[in-house]
């Protein structure tokens, strides 16, 4: 049987602040799963959506992840230098792959081959940001993989790890991998690497 669709309505908006983040509190009329209506009132942080970047050696068999410092991990009380995919803002006038291919090059310094989008935006949570993440696949040579790298304008300080595939999968088999866009990606890119195998 269909789930029944439920209608919800924005009444009204009112910013509460504006910077590098954006946050918005948001009244909404929403219908009930049991029937009815209420009315409540929810922040919502904005910035945007964004693409994260999964840049994949085949000759050598190696992921290269960005590490840089994590504010929200701070935050937490977790250690905020852990390793993620190359990611960034999508501009306004950009495509997913655009975006891709422009964060790798000024994170890594790396060209971005043969773009794909393996996800064209999945909501990071929901609950609390209207931020949407794509999922961009696409191959660069890692033997010129390295240094520190960022937009200078926006204080980054980005250091290139290179990683063999295996290892990103194990670690996220492990339950080490504490940034889901990154999470994702290396179970996609098992499955990737499981598909590309020639047959025996």
């Amino acid at each position: 049987m269909a789930q029944r669709r439920l209608r919800a309505s924005i009444r009204k908006v009112t910013p509460l602040y504006s910077g590098f983040l954006k946050v918005n509190r948001y009244e909404i009329e929403a219908e009930k799963h049991g029937g009815g209506f209420v009315t409540v009132a929810l922040e919502v942080m904005e910035r945007g959506h964004a693409v994260a970047v999964l840049g994949y050696d085949p000759v050598r068999d190696e992921v290269v992840l960005v590490n840089e410092l994590r504010a929200g991990e701070l935050a937490a009380g977790d250690y905020p230098f852990g390793e993620a995919l190359v990611a960034g803002g999508i501009g306004g006038d950009e495509t997913p792959i655009d975006a891709a291919i422009r964060e790798m090059k000024e994170e890594t310094g790396l060209e971005l081959r043969d773009p794909q989008l393996v996800h064209p935006g999945a909501y990071v949570s929901p609950g609390g940001t209207s931020e949407k993440v794509a999922i961009v696949f696409g191959t660069v040579d890692t033997s010129r993989a390295g240094g520190v790298h960022g937009n200078r304008n926006e204080h980054e300080d980005i250091l290139t790890v290179v990683l063999p595939a295996q290892e990103l999968i194990d670690r996220a088999r492990r339950g080490e991998i504490s940034d889901l866009k990154t999470l994702f990606a290396a179970y996609w890119l098992a499955e990737y690497r499981a598909r590309s195998k020639p047959a025996a």
